[in-house]
Formats: C-alpha cells, sequence, structure tokens
C-alpha cells in the first residue's frame, strides 16, 4: 500500500494494526509503514514471527478442511483479518460447496477488503464486529440469517484471543462462545505461545502491540489448553500449528515459542 495512498476515512495509518502487521507477515501489500516498521520489531525481538504467521494460516486451511470432511458447512471466522490465499470459504467451499461462511472483523480496512472480495458470492457474510462483544457479534441478523444453530458450526479464533490482555476477560469470551456451540460444532483456536521466552522478551513484545492500541498477552499452555475445556479434543490435540496434522512429516519443538493450536469438538447428546 504505498504511502501516497490516501486511507480510507476512520484509518489512521500512523497508528499500526494488528491485522496489517499480520498482513504484512504473511508477505501481503495491504499495510502502511507504520505496520511494517512495527512488524519489522517483531521480526528483530521473534526471527521467528514471519514462520509461525504462515504457518498459523496453514493450520487454518487444514483445520476447516478437516471440518468440513466431517460435515461441517457452517462456519464463523472472527478476527477474520485481510484476505489472502485459501480463506476459509474457499477451503471450506471447496470440500463442502453448500458452506456458509461468516467473516467479523472491526478493522475498516479489513471490512472494505473484504466486502470487495466477497459481494458476488452469496454464501459469504462479512460484518463488523469486535471479539470483545461476543453476544452482539452472535446477535448480529446477518448472523442469524447465514448460520443456522440448531446445526453444527464452527467458530474459529485464529490468532486472536491473544490480543484480549485480561485473563479472565479472554476465558469469559471463549466460554461464550464455546457455551452457544451445538452437539457437533466446533472450536478452531490458535494462540501465541512463550514457552522458552524470557519476561523481558515478552515485555518488549507487549510494548510494540500496545502502540496497535489492541495490547498483546502470550500465555502459556496450560491456558490455551483451557480454552478448549467440555471439548473433545481432534488428534494431535493442542500443538505447534505447524504439527496439526501437517501435510509433510516435520518435527516442531514442542517446548519453543511459536503459536499452539487445536481442534475441539462439541461432543453428541445422549
Amino acid at each position: 500500500m504505498s504511502e501516497q495512498e490516501k486511507a480510507p476515512p476512520g484509518i489512521d495509518p500512523t497508528t499500526p494494526s494488528v491485522a496489517r502487521m499480520y498482513d504484512y507477515y504473511l508477505g501481503g501489500k495491504d499495510n502502511f509503514a507504520a505496520d511494517r516498521a512495527a512488524a519489522e520489531q517483531i521480526i528483530e525481538l521473534l526471527p521467528s514471527a514471519r514462520h509461525v504467521a504462515r504457518e498459523n494460516r496453514a493450520f487454518l486451511g487444514r483445520a476447516v478442511r478437516h471440518l468440513a470432511g466431517l460435515g461441517i458447512d457452517q462456519f464463523i471466522d472472527i478476527g477474520a483479518g485481510l484476505p489472502t490465499r485459501e480463506n476459509v470459504h474457499q477451503v471450506a467451499l471447496a470440500w463442502a460447496p453448500r458452506s456458509r461462511v461468516v467473516y467479523v472483523d472491526n478493522d475498516p480496512i479489513v471490512l472494505v477488503h473484504a466486502r470487495a472480495l466477497l459481494a458476488d458470492n452469496p454464501q459469504t457474510t462479512v460484518i463488523e464486529g469486535d471479539l470483545r462483544d461476543p453476544k452482539a457479534i452472535m446477535e448480529q441478523p446477518a448472523v442469524r440469517a447465514a448460520i443456522d444453530f440448531d446445526r453444527p458450526f464452527a467458530v474459529i479464533l485464529c490468532a486472536i484471543v491473544h490480543f484480549i490482555e485480561d485473563d479472565d476477560e479472554a476465558a469469559d469470551i471463549v466460554a461464550h462462545l464455546r457455551g452457544i456451540l451445538p452437539p457437533g460444532g466446533a472450536l478452531v483456536l490458535s494462540h501465541g505461545f512463550r514457552g522458552r521466552l524470557e519476561d523481558p522478551t515478552i515485555a518488549k513484545a507487549e510494548a510494540i502491540y500496545a502502540r496497535t492500541r489492541r495490547g498483546l498477552k502470550i500465555r502459556d499452555r496450560e491456558t490455551i489448553q483451557g480454552y478448549f475445556s467440555g471439548l473433545e479434543m481432534v488428534e494431535p490435540g493442542l500443538v505447534h500449528v505447524g504439527s496439526w496434522r501437517p501435510e509433510h512429516a516435520l518435527t516442531e519443538d514442542e517446548s519453543a515459542a511459536g503459536g499452539l493450536g487445536g481442534v475441539g469438538l462439541v461432543p453428541p447428546t445422549g
């Protein structure tokens, strides 16, 4: 995105955005100088940041394919981010042509791009919403029109919960979303993992993200596992995102910092 381009209304190009920083990690061009500068500071601090972002995106695609193979054809992707390759609707529709996908974000640039891309796709819906108010998201008429809450659907929270800094608030948000899933429904979640990172490094990363006005909270494995409470974990459970049903054999250091991801299913009743 050229610095000479006029930012859309409501956008401050001098303030980094988590969505545009993620776009930069993935090699996208929908970002401003402030986003690139902040992202480069993270990369200098955490050299694996680009790799983790790309592995997280690949994890999302594999998770959606797996759930579509189980017969789930409804997806709500909260904190969807800027459109890139292998978006949720592209993966889902390739495996389950009747799929319906709702994208939720609160970044104006994300909403502009997503609505333009998906304007002619009746099986996708793009809405403005904030993860901090999950009840409001789920009660939006557009969501209720697109998703049949009486049938299994998946809620996707990929690389988004770690932008909720308060531990109790994060846990309550995920619990609310988990609680509305019907039997057979699924939670797809990935989250920044501290691994062996030392506290000063984490504090520096969190300070960089604080400039986005979103904040960042990197958590431990036990806390992230707790987000799947009451769900049946799909094998291999909660692992580094690159280790979740990889298409090619690989070995991940499960104690290293990065992103942990997993898929949990609501057990059937009876």
